[in-house]
């Protein structure tokens, strides 16, 4: 093949690439929001943010498929996300106290939490790989040369109406305006008469539930396994980390720019050195832009 013509097939490729990769990228976006809901107001990079959305989202194919009930899907999912939430409650009374006296300790301390519902995982269900099924409309349209299917429009249409509702709490509800409160000046926020663990279990308890769906979307295009979501996860710390690590808005942007460099990088190099690649966005975020791309970009962090 010439080199115009291989020019020209990479070309036709680029867009529906990048279509993907956006798509992949608002899940990798709902991930990072997690990480960052709980670090913006507590400085803990909560390591088992994967493990505990790996393990809600077996619970969902346990209570669907009969190994552990038989209910129906939107039953067994309501049923782990209540799970999730008590997961939350339970992991942020064990570690509370560790979170006032040192936030290291207590971001080690999430490293715990995580091998141990990769634990609970293996022990209930095994190490086999599974398969859960997402009831998405199945069709598929073509809209400018793009192949446009009912998953994607599904995920994009939970992506924005989950980050929209979570941004409309932050910014138009007390919790939501104590909760930039306290990510802004704790100390000043407790003086106030915030009251601290309650603002942090309400950003362990909405971290939870944005895993759990992420988890739910991103496993209709692999398998599920214990590490699926552990994996999945990791990309979402790559965005939380494009986005400063502690700026929402600038997580979603990450998670999309993931998305998309993950999907090229793949399609056009070679997938095995993807977690190379992945690593290698990693250390170039945290040198040209270490407080997030909107520092960088507009000149503050939101």
């Amino acid at each position: 093949m010439s080199l115009p013509d291989v020019l020209a097939t990479a070309a036709r490729d680029l867009f529906p690439l990048i279509w993907s990769g956006m798509i992949t990228g608002c899940l990798y976006a709902l991930g990072a929001l997690g990480l960052v809901m709980i670090f913006k107001c507590s400085r803990v990079v909560n390591f088992s943010h994967g493990n505990v959305a790996g393990f809600a989202a077996f619970l969902i194919y346990g209570f669907s498929s009969g190994v552990l009930l038989e209910l129906s899907w939107g039953a067994a999912v309501l049923l782990a996300v209540v799970a999730v939430i008590a997961i939350a409650f339970l992991t942020y009374a064990i570690i509370s106290p560790l979170v006032f006296e040192n936030d290291l300790t207590a971001t080690i301390a999430t490293l715990g939490v995580g091998l141990i519902a990769q634990g609970a995982t293996l022990l209930i269900f095994g190490a086999d790989i599974v398969g859960l099924d997402l009831p998405v409309p199945r069709f598929s349209l073509s809209v400018l040369g793009l192949l446009v299917t009912g998953y994607d429009l599904t995920v994009l249409a939970v992506a924005v109406v989950t980050i929209g509702a979570l941004f409309f709490v932050i910014d138009h509800t007390k919790l939501g305006i104590a909760f930039r409160a306290i990510s802004d000046n704790p100390f000043a926020a407790e003086v106030c008469g915030l009251n601290l663990r309650s603002v942090h279990l309400f950003a362990w308890i909405v971290a939870a539930v944005l895993g759990v769906v992420g988890a739910l979307l991103i496993v209709p295009t692999t398998f599920l396994s214990v590490t699926t979501v552990a994996a999945f996860m990791l990309q979402a710390f790559a965005a939380a980390v494009i986005g400063g690590f502690a700026s929402l808005p600038g997580s979603l942007i990450g998670g999309i720019l993931i998305g998309i460099l993950m999907n090229l990088f793949t399609f056009y190099v070679s997938p095995e050195f993807s977690s190379t690649f992945l690593l290698g966005i990693i250390l170039v975020a945290l040198n040209i832009f270490p407080n997030g791309i909107l520092e960088r970009v507009g000149g503050s962090r939101v």
